[in-house]
């Protein structure tokens, strides 16, 4: 039987519950068990993607097109292994399922109430995600105490109950504060939380005490006291240069041997895997020099916008030894004359995915400075359409090339909707999920991932219009990836300098210990 753990929060929200839950995950891997992630979320959308980036930071995408939280990106990153559409469950996806099955009559003319119908449907969304696995790591947003989140605390409760107690474990993540002014660590929040906590039937079995600095002993034990959990299952989790090394935090204070004894399992740790995880931290801080990469995006005051993103400049950054820093450009703040000003201290240019007209000539401005200076430009999603729609206008000389999406009545639409998607409603009608991309020999694509045919997760409704391949191609842009059938553009370069652009999202399928070829390759070229 699986087991499951259950990560809850109290007090606040933002306190590092995902990066808790993934890095316990990375440590019961490390004792050779099977682990899978997933992220309960309160909020009654049906799913993350049409929510704005600016509330909800980055939408992450999965190999079978599920778009989700950007937890689920940690938990990837963490445990390195691939999530699908069980991971990610809202609210919103609950009721939906609950009333289409009312509609259909799969009730039987029953009363539809939250307990037992809303409940049931979270428990099989939960045991569907868990199944093959050994240990089924469960976190549920948002804090004790929100009247959205009730059903999934109860859902959870009823839960542990059905599977036995001895199969689940119940870890809260809260607020130790600490007061400056009087030197002196507050556990009343903690007491509070885990109060409100038991009201709803839960137990905690471990207390993740969240705090920029070590809580010292006195205040470990009071907690235990009053929150009723043994001394050692009160672990102190303290602010990290990198979030790669919670997990050596926690493994320093046996966090993963009591998981492992109060779920009565007995697989041994295997301390190779734990050393190279350890070998890799070091390599973060080992790091000498800095190499300046501006991002150019629309969302850019929401820094998690672009959590993926920023990660997999971090993992090329472990790889070629060198500490990255992200110069923030709105791009809206972007024109020819500004380039030179903005971007002349910049070794590198990346602009991300991201929808709508606003802040687009910006980024064409800069898609253009990058071409014209030689400066490293790597454009991912949007990013690619900017560097068509600006070799058009630029090379080919259609002053007024742009993609369908921002102008519908443009007399080269060099970027233009799906055939199949014309008419469709905006939530999940994208291109989504894992695709093949066949690799043109030669090209920097190649050389990134030493293969002809690669697989990498998208997300996107607008495509390259073949009307244009022959012109662009005439001129000078190399078509460096397409389908598998050629129907398709999956990426364009510039010959003679790093001016890619990728219709795919490979920041998805980044690890720090497995960095993204192309982001090695930029960050390579940007040196």
């Amino acid at each position: 039987m699986c087991k499951f753990i259950f990560v809850t929060g109290g007090v606040v929200s933002g306190l590092g519950k995902g990066i808790t839950a993934a890095s316990l995950g990375r440590l019961l891997k490390c004792r050779g068990l099977k682990v899978t992630s997933q992220k309960l979320d309160p909020y009654m959308n049906i799913d993350p993607g049409t929510m704005s980036p600016f509330q909800h930071g980055e939408v992450f995408v999965t190999d079978d097109g599920a778009e989700t939280d950007l937890d689920l990106g940690h938990y990837e990153r963490f445990i390195d292994e691939n999530l699908g559409k069980y991971s990610n469950l809202t609210s919103g996806r609950v009721y939906w399922n609950v009333l289409s099955k009312e509609r259909n009559g799969d009730y039987l003319g029953q009363t539809v109430q939250i307990i037992p119908h809303v409940t049931n449907e979270i428990k099989d969304f939960i045991l569907k995600n868990a199944q093959d696995a050994d240990v089924g790591i469960v976190e549920i947003g948002g804090t004790i105490g929100d009247i959205e989140s009730q059903p999934f605390l109860e859902a959870i409760r009823q839960l542990a109950l059905e599977v036995g107690r001895r199969n689940c474990l119940f870890i809260h993540v809260c607020l130790v504060p600490y007061i400056s002014g009087s030197d002196e660590f507050k556990s009343k929040p903690t007491q509070h939380s885990v109060k409100e906590l038991m009201s709803v039937g839960i137990h905690p079995d471990i207390i993740v005490a969240r705090c920029d600095k070590e809580i010292p002993d006195e205040i470990r034990k009071k907690i235990s006291l009053f929150c009723n959990v043994s001394p050692d299952c009160v672990i102190n989790n303290t602010t990290c240069k990198s979030l790669y090394e919670v997990p050596l935090m926690l493994h320093a204070q046996n966090m993963d041997d009591v998981v492992c004894r109060d779920l009565g399992i007995e697989k041994a740790t295997d301390y190779e895997a734990l050393a190279a995880w350890s070998k890799m931290v070091e390599t973060i801080h080992n790091r000498q020099g800095e190499v300046q990469v501006a991002l150019v995006g629309k969302y850019v005051k929401l820094h998690d916008s672009y959590l993926s993103i920023v990660e997999s400049l971090n993992h090329a950054s472990f790889l070629v030894g060198k500490n990255i820093k992200i110069k923030w450009v709105d791009s809206d703040s972007v024109t020819d004359e500004s380039a030179e000003e903005i971007f002349s201290d910049c070794s590198g240019i990346i602009l991300p995915g991201g929808f709508g007209q606003r802040g687009i000539e910006g980024m064409i401005s800069s898609c253009r400075y990058a071409r014209e200076h030689k400066v490293p430009y790597f454009g991912i999603c949007l990013g690619m359409q900017i560097a068509v729609i600006e070799f058009a206008r630029s090379v080919l000389g259609f002053k007024d090339a742009n993609s369908r999406e921002f102008d519908e009545t443009c007399s080269h639409p060099v970027i233009d909707l799906m055939k199949n998607q014309e008419g469709v409603i905006m939530g999940g009608t994208m291109r989504l999920g894992t695709y093949p991309c066949k690799v043109k020999g030669g090209s920097l694509l190649e050389k990134a991932y030493a293969s002809d045919l690669i697989h990498e997760r998208h997300r996107h409704r607008y495509e390259f219009n073949n009307d244009y391949r022959e012109k662009m191609t005439e001129s000078g842009l190399i078509i460096s990836g397409t389908s598998p059938d050629g129907s398709l553009v999956e990426a364009v370069e510039v010959a003679g300098q790093f001016h890619v652009g990728v219709q795919f999202h490979p920041e998805f399928k980044s690890r720090p210990n497995k960095p993204s070829p192309l982001f090695v390759e930029f960050l390579k070229a940007c040196l």
